[in-house]
Protein backbone atom coordinates (compact mmCIF):
# COMPACT_ATOMS: atom_id res chain seq x y z
CA UNK A 1 0.00 0.00 0.00
CA UNK A 2 3.05 2.28 0.16
CA UNK A 3 2.61 5.33 -2.03
CA UNK A 4 -1.19 5.06 -2.19
CA UNK A 5 -3.78 7.36 -0.56
CA UNK A 6 -5.81 5.92 2.34
CA UNK A 7 -9.24 4.62 1.32
CA UNK A 8 -11.98 7.22 1.69
CA UNK A 9 -9.80 10.32 1.28
CA UNK A 10 -11.75 12.87 -0.74
CA UNK A 11 -10.77 15.88 -2.87
CA UNK A 12 -10.80 18.27 0.10
CA UNK A 13 -8.43 16.03 1.99
CA UNK A 14 -6.23 15.87 -1.11
CA UNK A 15 -6.07 19.67 -1.20
CA UNK A 16 -5.12 19.75 2.48
CA UNK A 17 -2.33 17.26 1.86
CA UNK A 18 -1.10 19.30 -1.09
CA UNK A 19 -1.04 22.54 0.92
CA UNK A 20 0.74 20.77 3.75
CA UNK A 21 3.40 19.47 1.36
CA UNK A 22 3.90 22.94 -0.13
CA UNK A 23 4.35 24.46 3.30
CA UNK A 24 7.04 21.90 4.15
CA UNK A 25 8.90 22.11 0.80
CA UNK A 26 10.81 25.37 1.49
CA UNK A 27 12.10 23.98 4.76
CA UNK A 28 13.30 20.81 3.06
CA UNK A 29 14.87 22.89 0.27
CA UNK A 30 16.69 25.08 2.78
CA UNK A 31 18.05 22.01 4.54
CA UNK A 32 19.17 20.54 1.23
CA UNK A 33 20.90 23.76 0.20
CA UNK A 34 22.57 23.98 3.58
CA UNK A 35 23.80 20.41 3.26
CA UNK A 36 25.19 21.08 -0.22
CA UNK A 37 26.95 24.23 0.98
CA UNK A 38 28.41 22.29 3.88
CA UNK A 39 29.62 19.57 1.50
CA UNK A 40 31.32 22.14 -0.73
CA UNK A 41 33.23 23.47 2.25
CA UNK A 42 34.29 19.98 3.27
CA UNK A 43 35.50 19.17 -0.26
CA UNK A 44 38.11 21.93 -0.05
CA UNK A 45 41.18 20.14 1.24
CA UNK A 46 43.79 21.74 3.45
CA UNK A 47 46.23 21.77 0.54
CA UNK A 48 43.75 23.58 -1.73
CA UNK A 49 43.04 26.15 0.95
CA UNK A 50 46.74 26.60 1.65
CA UNK A 51 47.58 27.16 -2.02
CA UNK A 52 45.01 29.93 -2.24
CA UNK A 53 45.88 31.51 1.11
CA UNK A 54 49.64 31.33 0.52
CA UNK A 55 49.21 33.08 -2.82
CA UNK A 56 47.47 35.99 -1.14
CA UNK A 57 50.27 36.18 1.42
CA UNK A 58 53.13 36.34 -1.10
CA UNK A 59 51.50 37.98 -4.13
CA UNK A 60 53.25 41.29 -3.54
CA UNK A 61 56.63 39.55 -3.81
CA UNK A 62 56.05 38.18 -7.32
CA UNK A 63 57.86 39.83 -10.23
CA UNK A 64 55.89 41.87 -12.74
CA UNK A 65 53.66 44.90 -12.79
CA UNK A 66 49.92 45.52 -12.74
CA UNK A 67 49.19 43.56 -15.93
CA UNK A 68 51.00 40.50 -14.66
CA UNK A 69 49.14 40.78 -11.38
CA UNK A 70 45.79 40.73 -13.19
CA UNK A 71 46.75 37.50 -14.94
CA UNK A 72 47.93 35.96 -11.69
CA UNK A 73 44.73 36.92 -9.87
CA UNK A 74 42.61 35.41 -12.63
CA UNK A 75 44.71 32.23 -12.59
CA UNK A 76 44.42 31.68 -8.83
CA UNK A 77 40.71 32.32 -9.18
CA UNK A 78 40.46 29.54 -11.76
CA UNK A 79 42.36 27.23 -9.48
CA UNK A 80 40.07 28.09 -6.59
CA UNK A 81 37.06 27.19 -8.72
CA UNK A 82 38.58 23.97 -10.08
CA UNK A 83 40.50 22.67 -7.08
CA UNK A 84 43.10 19.94 -7.28
CA UNK A 85 42.20 17.28 -9.84
CA UNK A 86 41.07 13.89 -8.59
CA UNK A 87 40.10 10.52 -10.04
CA UNK A 88 36.59 11.75 -10.85
CA UNK A 89 38.13 14.06 -13.45
CA UNK A 90 38.56 11.87 -16.51
CA UNK A 91 41.95 13.28 -17.51
CA UNK A 92 43.21 12.57 -13.96
CA UNK A 93 41.52 9.21 -13.52
CA UNK A 94 44.77 7.40 -12.71
CA UNK A 95 46.55 10.20 -10.85
CA UNK A 96 44.53 11.45 -7.91
CA UNK A 97 46.42 14.62 -7.12
CA UNK A 98 43.98 15.75 -4.46
CA UNK A 99 44.59 12.57 -2.50
CA UNK A 100 48.34 12.44 -3.20
CA UNK A 101 49.25 15.96 -2.02
CA UNK A 102 49.17 16.11 1.76
CA UNK A 103 50.98 19.41 2.32
CA UNK A 104 52.18 22.56 0.63
CA UNK A 105 55.85 23.28 1.03
CA UNK A 106 57.12 26.84 1.51
CA UNK A 107 57.50 28.72 -1.76
CA UNK A 108 61.13 29.16 -2.74
CA UNK A 109 62.22 32.70 -2.00
CA UNK A 110 64.77 32.65 -4.77
CA UNK A 111 67.69 32.75 -2.40
CA UNK A 112 70.65 31.23 -4.18
CA UNK A 113 72.28 28.36 -2.35
CA UNK A 114 76.09 28.22 -2.67
CA UNK A 115 76.42 26.13 -5.82
CA UNK A 116 79.55 25.70 -7.96
CA UNK A 117 80.07 24.55 -11.50
CA UNK A 118 81.46 21.24 -10.26
CA UNK A 119 78.31 20.74 -8.17
CA UNK A 120 76.19 21.23 -11.27
CA UNK A 121 78.31 18.81 -13.29
CA UNK A 122 77.97 16.17 -10.58
CA UNK A 123 74.19 16.57 -10.58
CA UNK A 124 73.99 16.40 -14.38
CA UNK A 125 75.99 13.20 -14.57
CA UNK A 126 76.29 12.04 -18.21
CA UNK A 127 74.46 15.15 -19.39
CA UNK A 128 77.47 17.22 -18.31
CA UNK A 129 79.37 15.86 -21.30
CA UNK A 130 77.09 17.69 -23.76
CA UNK A 131 78.67 20.84 -25.13
CA UNK A 132 75.76 23.23 -24.63
CA UNK A 133 74.94 26.81 -23.80
CA UNK A 134 73.51 26.73 -20.28
CA UNK A 135 70.83 28.80 -18.60
CA UNK A 136 70.83 27.76 -14.93
CA UNK A 137 68.18 28.19 -12.26
CA UNK A 138 68.89 27.26 -8.63
CA UNK A 139 65.84 26.65 -6.46
CA UNK A 140 63.75 28.38 -9.09
CA UNK A 141 65.88 31.54 -9.43
CA UNK A 142 68.08 32.50 -12.39
CA UNK A 143 71.80 32.14 -11.63
CA UNK A 144 73.90 34.29 -13.93
CA UNK A 145 77.20 33.03 -12.50
CA UNK A 146 76.53 29.45 -13.63
CA UNK A 147 74.98 30.34 -16.98
CA UNK A 148 77.09 30.29 -20.13
CA UNK A 149 74.75 31.71 -22.72
CA UNK A 150 76.57 34.01 -25.08
CA UNK A 151 75.24 37.20 -26.58
CA UNK A 152 74.33 37.34 -30.23
CA UNK A 153 71.65 38.30 -32.70
CA UNK A 154 70.53 34.70 -33.26
CA UNK A 155 69.54 33.97 -29.66
CA UNK A 156 67.98 36.25 -27.09
CA UNK A 157 67.58 34.81 -23.57
CA UNK A 158 66.36 36.60 -20.49
CA UNK A 159 64.86 35.52 -17.21
CA UNK A 160 61.10 35.50 -16.78
CA UNK A 161 61.43 37.64 -13.65
CA UNK A 162 63.01 40.36 -15.81
CA UNK A 163 60.65 39.93 -18.76
CA UNK A 164 57.50 40.24 -16.66
CA UNK A 165 58.16 43.95 -16.33
CA UNK A 166 57.72 44.33 -20.11
CA UNK A 167 54.42 45.00 -21.94
CA UNK A 168 54.14 41.34 -23.09
CA UNK A 169 53.79 40.10 -19.51
CA UNK A 170 50.19 39.06 -20.13
CA UNK A 171 51.20 36.82 -23.03
CA UNK A 172 54.01 35.27 -21.00
CA UNK A 173 51.59 34.09 -18.32
CA UNK A 174 48.71 33.27 -20.65
CA UNK A 175 47.12 29.82 -20.33
CA UNK A 176 46.76 29.48 -24.11
CA UNK A 177 43.21 28.15 -23.97
CA UNK A 178 43.96 25.67 -21.18
CA UNK A 179 41.81 27.43 -18.61
CA UNK A 180 40.41 24.11 -17.43
CA UNK A 181 43.77 22.83 -16.18
CA UNK A 182 44.33 23.58 -12.47
CA UNK A 183 48.05 22.68 -12.57
CA UNK A 184 48.64 25.17 -15.37
CA UNK A 185 46.54 27.76 -13.52
CA UNK A 186 48.77 27.32 -10.47
CA UNK A 187 51.82 27.76 -12.67
CA UNK A 188 50.52 31.04 -14.08
CA UNK A 189 49.68 32.31 -10.61
CA UNK A 190 52.89 31.31 -8.83
CA UNK A 191 55.52 31.54 -11.62
CA UNK A 192 58.55 33.32 -10.23
CA UNK A 193 61.20 32.71 -12.88
CA UNK A 194 62.16 30.75 -15.96
CA UNK A 195 63.65 31.35 -19.37
CA UNK A 196 62.22 33.59 -22.07
CA UNK A 197 63.95 32.59 -25.30
CA UNK A 198 63.68 34.01 -28.80
CA UNK A 199 65.46 32.34 -31.72
CA UNK A 200 65.80 34.51 -34.81
CA UNK A 201 64.52 33.52 -38.24
CA UNK A 202 66.84 31.15 -40.14
CA UNK A 203 69.14 30.77 -37.13
CA UNK A 204 71.10 27.51 -37.01
CA UNK A 205 72.40 26.78 -33.51
CA UNK A 206 75.52 24.61 -33.47
CA UNK A 207 75.18 23.92 -29.73
CA UNK A 208 72.09 22.84 -27.83
CA UNK A 209 70.48 25.31 -25.46
CA UNK A 210 70.26 23.73 -21.99
CA UNK A 211 67.71 25.04 -19.49
CA UNK A 212 68.91 23.59 -16.21
CA UNK A 213 66.82 23.59 -13.03
CA UNK A 214 68.80 22.65 -9.95
CA UNK A 215 67.40 21.69 -6.57
CA UNK A 216 69.83 22.68 -3.79
CA UNK A 217 69.77 22.97 -0.01
CA UNK A 218 68.66 20.65 2.75
CA UNK A 219 65.14 22.07 3.15
CA UNK A 220 62.46 21.01 0.64
CA UNK A 221 60.56 23.83 -1.05
CA UNK A 222 57.95 24.62 -3.69
CA UNK A 223 59.37 25.97 -6.96
CA UNK A 224 57.43 27.21 -9.97
CA UNK A 225 59.13 27.76 -13.32
CA UNK A 226 57.73 28.96 -16.63
CA UNK A 227 59.63 28.96 -19.91
CA UNK A 228 58.44 30.75 -23.04
CA UNK A 229 60.30 29.84 -26.22
CA UNK A 230 59.76 31.38 -29.65
CA UNK A 231 61.46 29.70 -32.63
CA UNK A 232 61.73 31.84 -35.74
CA UNK A 233 60.91 30.78 -39.28
CA UNK A 234 63.36 28.31 -40.79
CA UNK A 235 65.44 28.04 -37.60
CA UNK A 236 67.16 24.82 -36.50
CA UNK A 237 67.43 24.37 -32.72
CA UNK A 238 68.10 21.72 -30.08
CA UNK A 239 66.56 22.57 -26.72
CA UNK A 240 67.22 20.53 -23.56
CA UNK A 241 65.45 20.85 -20.21
CA UNK A 242 67.02 19.11 -17.21
CA UNK A 243 65.70 18.87 -13.66
CA UNK A 244 68.34 17.62 -11.24
CA UNK A 245 69.14 17.53 -7.53
CA UNK A 246 72.55 18.29 -6.10
CA UNK A 247 74.30 15.56 -4.13
CA UNK A 248 73.37 15.96 -0.48
CA UNK A 249 70.35 18.15 -1.19
CA UNK A 250 66.86 17.38 0.08
CA UNK A 251 65.23 14.47 -1.70
CA UNK A 252 61.81 16.06 -1.22
CA UNK A 253 60.25 19.08 -2.85
CA UNK A 254 57.45 20.18 -5.14
CA UNK A 255 57.90 21.52 -8.67
CA UNK A 256 55.45 22.98 -11.14
CA UNK A 257 57.03 23.67 -14.53
CA UNK A 258 55.56 24.81 -17.82
CA UNK A 259 57.18 25.37 -21.19
CA UNK A 260 55.40 27.13 -24.04
CA UNK A 261 56.98 26.70 -27.47
CA UNK A 262 55.97 28.42 -30.67
CA UNK A 263 57.61 26.83 -33.73
CA UNK A 264 57.73 29.09 -36.78
CA UNK A 265 57.02 28.08 -40.35
CA UNK A 266 59.64 25.71 -41.71
CA UNK A 267 61.57 25.55 -38.42
CA UNK A 268 63.09 22.37 -37.05
CA UNK A 269 63.20 21.77 -33.28
CA UNK A 270 64.60 18.92 -31.21
CA UNK A 271 63.31 19.19 -27.64
CA UNK A 272 64.58 16.88 -24.88
CA UNK A 273 63.51 16.82 -21.25
CA UNK A 274 65.37 14.86 -18.54
CA UNK A 275 63.83 14.51 -15.10
CA UNK A 276 66.35 12.81 -12.82
CA UNK A 277 65.14 14.72 -9.81
CA UNK A 278 64.67 14.07 -6.09
CA UNK A 279 63.39 10.57 -5.34
CA UNK A 280 60.77 11.81 -2.85
CA UNK A 281 59.71 14.86 -4.81
CA UNK A 282 56.60 15.85 -6.75
CA UNK A 283 57.03 17.11 -10.30
CA UNK A 284 54.12 18.47 -12.36
CA UNK A 285 54.93 19.76 -15.82
CA UNK A 286 53.32 21.02 -19.02
CA UNK A 287 54.61 21.29 -22.56
CA UNK A 288 52.47 23.52 -24.80
CA UNK A 289 53.61 23.39 -28.42
CA UNK A 290 52.23 25.35 -31.40
CA UNK A 291 53.41 24.32 -34.87
CA UNK A 292 53.58 26.53 -37.94
CA UNK A 293 53.37 25.37 -41.54
CA UNK A 294 56.04 22.86 -42.67
CA UNK A 295 57.52 22.86 -39.15
CA UNK A 296 59.20 19.80 -37.64
CA UNK A 297 59.15 19.08 -33.93
CA UNK A 298 60.91 16.11 -32.32
CA UNK A 299 60.30 15.80 -28.59
CA UNK A 300 61.76 13.29 -26.15
CA UNK A 301 61.20 12.84 -22.40
CA UNK A 302 63.45 10.81 -20.12
CA UNK A 303 62.16 10.17 -16.60
CA UNK A 304 63.91 8.24 -13.85
CA UNK A 305 63.14 10.12 -10.64
CA UNK A 306 60.48 11.66 -8.40
CA UNK A 307 57.95 10.04 -6.12
CA UNK A 308 55.07 11.50 -8.11
CA UNK A 309 55.46 12.87 -11.61
CA UNK A 310 53.06 13.94 -14.30
CA UNK A 311 54.14 15.22 -17.70
CA UNK A 312 51.38 16.81 -19.76
CA UNK A 313 52.10 17.42 -23.44
CA UNK A 314 49.78 19.43 -25.65
CA UNK A 315 50.59 19.90 -29.34
CA UNK A 316 48.51 22.04 -31.69
CA UNK A 317 48.96 21.92 -35.47
CA UNK A 318 48.36 25.49 -36.65
CA UNK A 319 49.98 25.28 -40.07
CA UNK A 320 49.68 22.71 -42.84
CA UNK A 321 52.30 20.05 -43.63
CA UNK A 322 53.79 20.11 -40.15
CA UNK A 323 55.09 16.96 -38.48
CA UNK A 324 55.93 15.80 -34.98
CA UNK A 325 57.72 12.81 -33.52
CA UNK A 326 57.29 12.63 -29.74
CA UNK A 327 58.83 9.79 -27.78
CA UNK A 328 60.15 8.99 -24.37
CA UNK A 329 61.08 6.46 -21.76
CA UNK A 330 60.07 6.26 -18.11
CA UNK A 331 61.94 4.11 -15.59
CA UNK A 332 59.96 3.49 -12.41
CA UNK A 333 60.84 1.62 -9.25
CA UNK A 334 59.96 1.52 -5.56
CA UNK A 335 56.55 3.12 -5.14
CA UNK A 336 57.09 5.86 -7.71
CA UNK A 337 54.19 7.05 -9.85
CA UNK A 338 54.87 8.42 -13.36
CA UNK A 339 52.08 9.75 -15.56
CA UNK A 340 52.49 10.85 -19.18
CA UNK A 341 49.41 12.51 -20.65
CA UNK A 342 49.53 13.59 -24.28
CA UNK A 343 47.04 15.49 -26.46
CA UNK A 344 47.78 16.05 -30.15
CA UNK A 345 45.36 18.38 -31.92
CA UNK A 346 45.37 18.16 -35.72
CA UNK A 347 43.46 21.32 -36.61
CA UNK A 348 44.68 21.72 -40.21
CA UNK A 349 45.21 19.35 -43.17
CA UNK A 350 48.34 17.37 -44.06
CA UNK A 351 49.70 16.90 -40.55
CA UNK A 352 51.86 13.95 -39.51
CA UNK A 353 52.28 12.76 -35.92
CA UNK A 354 54.22 9.86 -34.42
CA UNK A 355 54.43 8.94 -30.72
CA UNK A 356 56.42 6.11 -29.16
CA UNK A 357 56.89 5.65 -25.42
CA UNK A 358 58.70 2.83 -23.62
CA UNK A 359 58.41 2.18 -19.90
CA UNK A 360 60.04 -0.12 -17.35
CA UNK A 361 58.23 -0.80 -14.07
CA UNK A 362 59.90 -2.43 -11.08
CA UNK A 363 58.80 -3.13 -7.46
CA UNK A 364 55.47 -1.40 -6.72
CA UNK A 365 56.01 1.27 -9.35
CA UNK A 366 53.05 2.59 -11.32
CA UNK A 367 53.10 3.94 -14.84
CA UNK A 368 50.31 5.81 -16.60
CA UNK A 369 50.03 6.74 -20.25
CA UNK A 370 47.13 8.68 -21.71
CA UNK A 371 47.42 9.62 -25.36
CA UNK A 372 44.68 11.42 -27.25
CA UNK A 373 44.88 12.30 -30.95
CA UNK A 374 42.20 14.68 -32.20
CA UNK A 375 41.56 15.19 -35.91
CA UNK A 376 39.39 18.25 -36.34
CA UNK A 377 36.82 18.70 -39.14
CA UNK A 378 38.65 19.72 -42.27
CA UNK A 379 42.01 18.29 -41.15
CA UNK A 380 42.10 15.94 -44.12
CA UNK A 381 45.18 13.88 -45.05
CA UNK A 382 46.17 13.58 -41.41
CA UNK A 383 48.59 10.73 -40.70
CA UNK A 384 48.88 9.76 -37.04
CA UNK A 385 50.28 6.75 -35.22
CA UNK A 386 50.79 6.20 -31.48
CA UNK A 387 52.34 3.32 -29.54
CA UNK A 388 53.28 2.68 -25.91
CA UNK A 389 55.06 -0.46 -24.69
CA UNK A 390 55.85 -1.31 -21.08
CA UNK A 391 58.07 -3.94 -19.49
CA UNK A 392 56.76 -5.26 -16.18
CA UNK A 393 59.60 -6.48 -13.97
CA UNK A 394 57.47 -7.14 -10.90
CA UNK A 395 54.05 -8.70 -10.27
CA UNK A 396 53.35 -5.78 -7.94
CA UNK A 397 53.88 -3.12 -10.59
CA UNK A 398 50.92 -1.47 -12.30
CA UNK A 399 50.43 0.07 -15.71
CA UNK A 400 47.35 2.02 -16.82
CA UNK A 401 46.98 2.94 -20.47
CA UNK A 402 44.28 4.93 -22.21
CA UNK A 403 44.92 5.61 -25.92
CA UNK A 404 42.22 7.66 -27.65
CA UNK A 405 41.36 8.75 -31.17
CA UNK A 406 38.81 11.47 -31.90
CA UNK A 407 38.41 11.74 -35.66
CA UNK A 408 36.05 14.20 -37.31
CA UNK A 409 37.48 13.98 -40.85
CA UNK A 410 37.12 11.12 -43.31
CA UNK A 411 40.37 11.13 -45.32
CA UNK A 412 42.86 10.21 -42.61
CA UNK A 413 45.18 7.39 -41.55
CA UNK A 414 45.37 7.01 -37.77
CA UNK A 415 46.10 4.21 -35.36
CA UNK A 416 47.28 3.46 -31.83
CA UNK A 417 48.46 0.55 -29.74
CA UNK A 418 49.44 -0.34 -26.20
CA UNK A 419 51.20 -3.43 -24.84
CA UNK A 420 52.64 -4.59 -21.54
CA UNK A 421 54.65 -7.75 -20.94
CA UNK A 422 57.17 -9.44 -18.71
CA UNK A 423 60.80 -9.99 -19.61
CA UNK A 424 61.13 -12.77 -22.18
CA UNK A 425 62.42 -15.81 -20.29
CA UNK A 426 63.57 -17.47 -23.52
CA UNK A 427 65.80 -14.54 -24.36
CA UNK A 428 67.07 -14.49 -20.80
CA UNK A 429 67.89 -18.18 -21.01
CA UNK A 430 69.64 -17.64 -24.35
CA UNK A 431 71.89 -14.98 -22.81
CA UNK A 432 72.65 -17.10 -19.75
CA UNK A 433 73.46 -20.13 -21.91
CA UNK A 434 76.28 -18.07 -23.38
CA UNK A 435 77.84 -17.37 -20.03
CA UNK A 436 76.26 -13.99 -19.27
CA UNK A 437 75.27 -13.64 -15.58
CA UNK A 438 71.55 -13.26 -14.95
CA UNK A 439 71.74 -9.70 -13.65
CA UNK A 440 73.80 -8.57 -16.62
CA UNK A 441 71.56 -10.43 -19.05
CA UNK A 442 68.47 -8.71 -17.64
CA UNK A 443 70.13 -5.33 -17.91
CA UNK A 444 71.09 -5.96 -21.54
CA UNK A 445 67.56 -6.99 -22.48
CA UNK A 446 66.01 -4.00 -20.72
CA UNK A 447 68.48 -1.61 -22.32
CA UNK A 448 67.66 -3.08 -25.72
CA UNK A 449 63.94 -2.67 -25.04
CA UNK A 450 64.10 1.05 -24.21
CA UNK A 451 66.78 1.66 -26.84
CA UNK A 452 64.15 1.86 -29.58
CA UNK A 453 62.77 5.03 -28.02
CA UNK A 454 66.16 6.56 -27.18
CA UNK A 455 67.27 6.04 -30.77
CA UNK A 456 64.71 8.64 -31.75
CA UNK A 457 67.09 11.32 -30.44
CA UNK A 458 69.19 12.41 -33.41
CA UNK A 459 72.16 14.13 -31.78
CA UNK A 460 74.85 11.59 -30.93
CA UNK A 461 76.03 13.26 -27.71
CA UNK A 462 72.53 13.71 -26.34
CA UNK A 463 71.49 10.20 -27.29
CA UNK A 464 74.56 8.64 -25.65
CA UNK A 465 74.03 10.68 -22.47
CA UNK A 466 70.46 9.41 -22.22
CA UNK A 467 71.58 5.83 -22.80
CA UNK A 468 74.16 6.20 -20.03
CA UNK A 469 71.50 7.56 -17.67
CA UNK A 470 69.44 4.47 -18.42
CA UNK A 471 72.40 2.20 -17.74
CA UNK A 472 73.01 3.92 -14.41
CA UNK A 473 69.39 3.40 -13.44
CA UNK A 474 69.65 -0.27 -14.35
CA UNK A 475 72.82 -0.60 -12.30
CA UNK A 476 71.03 0.86 -9.27
CA UNK A 477 67.82 -1.07 -9.85
CA UNK A 478 67.25 -4.12 -7.67
CA UNK A 479 66.44 -6.25 -10.69
CA UNK A 480 70.01 -6.06 -11.96
CA UNK A 481 71.36 -7.33 -8.68
CA UNK A 482 69.46 -10.59 -8.63
CA UNK A 483 71.43 -13.70 -9.36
Amino acid sequence: MEGRLPIGVGSEALNDLSRSAESRAPARQDVALGRRAMNVAVLKTKVEQALTENFAAVEDQFPGGAEARKVRDAAIGRFGALGLPNRRVEAWKYTDLRNALKEVLPLSTGDKAPVTGSDVSAALGPLAGIDAQQVVFVNGAYCEDLSTIGSGSAVDVRSLAEALSLPEATALLSAEGRDDDPVLALNAAYATDGAVVHIADEAKLDKPLLLLFVRAGTEPCFTVARNVVSIGKGADVTLIEAFVTLPGASQGGQENAATKISVGDGASVAHVKCTIDALNGTHLANWLVDLGAHATYNGFQFTSGCKLLRNQIGVAFKGENAQIDISGTFLVRGSQHVDTTLVVDHAVPHGTSRELFKGVLEDQGRGVFQGKVIVQPGAQKTDGMQMVRVLMLSPDAEFDSKPELEIYADDVVCGHGSTSAELDEDLLFYCRSRGIPKAQARALLIESFIGEAIEKVERDDVREALAELARQWLAECGSTKRT
